[in-house]
């Protein structure tokens, strides 16, 4: 008797597979990939946040304004007035022969509504490209988030758009207050840095100026980020902003203070040596969110293309930067909507309910499969069984989050992956009934019964895939565990259960009891 056959091997080594790697989880193990539970499970933060999408029109607004001041000063362009003002930027050209050069560097931005009269320049975006900026600014905040949280060592963040402008974070094991607040506070942070040139000749005046005169003059009044009563007057238009930054790390100075290292792309390495080679006996201001952190001296040109951040920062606050300027600045900044804090007993709580579900739902499947169908009944635990190994296996190796959702489709697997012995015994007891020989009766069997198994689980894979494409969080989860369990059920009820009827296929025959192996009277 030929008891290995190509079936039954793969069938061992899918059981192999899965006791192996579903172990860590099952045994809460030190080692080795686990199943990464949801928040519904073991506790977290539910946080809706809200995008400011029309800061996101004014970031990009003065971004075109700096690139429109870099343009000039690098080809010696004389402009005057040039401001960010009610969603437009103004600037008048001196010399009418260098229109040209203007018009053709305009012309090369891309979503520009160009206004002018004379030397006047009036720049505003069109409708369509406002349209298509706050767009981008809400999938930017959600990428920019994910990011972050991602270098910041949560596991398994789910950070996903809902409706127009909003954006749904849910943190699993988030247990202290600290941990929740060092995450709102990296995930809230904008993290825009700007390089500005202070404005040395009115400097003096800064305290008694405000802000209208300050606009007046192309400048801005900003704080200190360690005194408030400390203001500098910067000119509007930054020298460089955060987009050119490619990385930041967390350094100590010689006094042993936290401080941020800064690298720039070149395009930014360019503009920083040019602006400082121009600027030798004045300051320029490091401004991250709007306050000032240091204002140096520039005493000769900075090439290379690095800069440094200090402003009093502890060890975990210069990391949480570090992240946001490595991850990205936001393009708009957030509002936390809503926050919710799921504690860690109600997900006890839905684990211990589920797991009753599925002891409970498994033991009355095991019974009426041996009651109803005898030795083919155990065959079909046997498979039901390696089913649900495998499929904890492969949700631990992909990294899948398991929430209440999804071990609902768990559950609904073992009802699905024993649907299909049911079909395939049915359709041998019918053969069977005919008179025909055992070995004929399990190949018609399966031959008969694998087009109906077929049909059931592609419908059911491609109803999970739209669930998965259109679907939530919690509808993710539960579309993931069902289109594992599908590929999974096929594996044991069909190809594994096959292979163990062909192994043992003379034992059967020589025994002449159908009774005792498939039920029948």
């Amino acid at each position: 008797m030929k008891i290995f056959n190509f079936k039954l091997t793969i069938f061992l080594i899918s059981i192999i597979f899965g006791v192996v790697f579903s172990f860590p989880s099952l045994m809460q193990t030190d080692y080795g990939k686990k199943v990464n539970l949801g928040l519904d499970l073991q506790g977290g933060l539910h946080m809706l946040l809200g995008v400011n999408t029309e800061e996101a029109v004014a970031s990009k607004l003065k971004s075109i304004a700096t690139a429109i001041k870099y343009f000039s000063d690098d080809e010696e362009l004389l402009i005057d007035g040039l401001t960010v003002n009610d969603n437009s930027i103004y600037f008048s050209i001196l010399d009418s022969d260098e229109i040209a050069k203007m018009d053709k560097m305009l012309k090369e931005i891309k979503g520009l509504d160009i206004a002018k009269e004379d030397l006047e320049y009036k720049v505003s975006l069109s409708s369509e490209e406002i349209v298509k900026t706050k767009e981008y600014s809400v999938v930017q905040a959600v990428e920019t988030i994910r990011n972050r949280l991602d270098q910041f060592g949560l596991s398994e963040p789910t950070v996903i758009r809902q409706g127009d402008s909003d954006i749904v974070v849910q943190l699993p094991g988030i247990k202290t207050a600290q941990d929740e607040k060092a995450a709102r506070d990296l995930i809230s942070k904008a993290a825009k840095l700007e390089l500005m040139a202070v404005d040395e000749d009115r400097m003096d005046r800064v305290y008694q100026m405000t802000s209208k005169e300050a606009t007046a003059f192309g400048d801005v009044i900003l704080e200190d980020t360690n005194d408030s009563n400390k203001k500098y007057l910067v000119k509007e238009i930054p020298i460089l902003d955060g987009s050119q930054i490619v990385d930041a790390q967390v350094a100590f100075s010689q006094s042993n203070q936290p401080i941020i290292n800064f690298t720039l792309n070149s395009a930014g390495a360019r503009i920083f040596g040019d602006f400082t080679a121009k600027s030798v006996g004045k300051r320029l201001a490091i401004v991250l969110d709007g306050k000032v952190y240091s204002a140096p001296n520039i005493n000769e040109r900075i090439g290379g293309g690095s800069g440094q951040i200090s402003g009093g920062f502890t060890v975990q606050e210069a990391g949480n930067v570090a992240i946001a300027l490595r991850s990205g600045a936001l393009l708009a900044s957030v509002n936390l909507l809503e926050k919710r804090s799921v504690g860690p007993s109600l997900g006890a709580d839905s684990i211990k309910a589920s797991m009753i579900a599925l002891v409970s739902g498994t033991i009355l499947i095991f019974l009426f499969m041996i009651f109803y169908y005898r030795r083919a009944g155990i065959i079909a635990n046997i498979a039901l069984l390696a089913n649900v190994f495998i499929l904890l296996a492969v949700i631990a190796l992909f990294g899948a989050t398991l929430t209440l959702p999804g071990m609902a489709g768990i559950i609904l697997t073992l009802g699905m992956a024993i649907d299909a012995n049911v079909i395939i015994n049915e359709r041998i007891r019918e053969v069977l009934r005919t008179g025909a020989s055992v070995h004929k009766a399990i190949e018609d069997g399966y031959s008969n019964a694998i087009r109906a198994i077929m049909d059931g689980n592609i419908t059911t894979f491609l109803v999970a895939i739209v669930l998965y494409a259109y679907g939530s969080g919690a509808i993710k989860g539960f579309a993931v565990t069902i289109s594992i369990g599908i590929l999974t059920s096929m594996l044991t009820s069909i190809l594994g259960t096959h292979g163990i009827y062909q192994a043992i296929m003379s034992k059967i025959a020589k025994d002449k009891n159908n009774k005792k192996w498939f039920g029948v009277a």
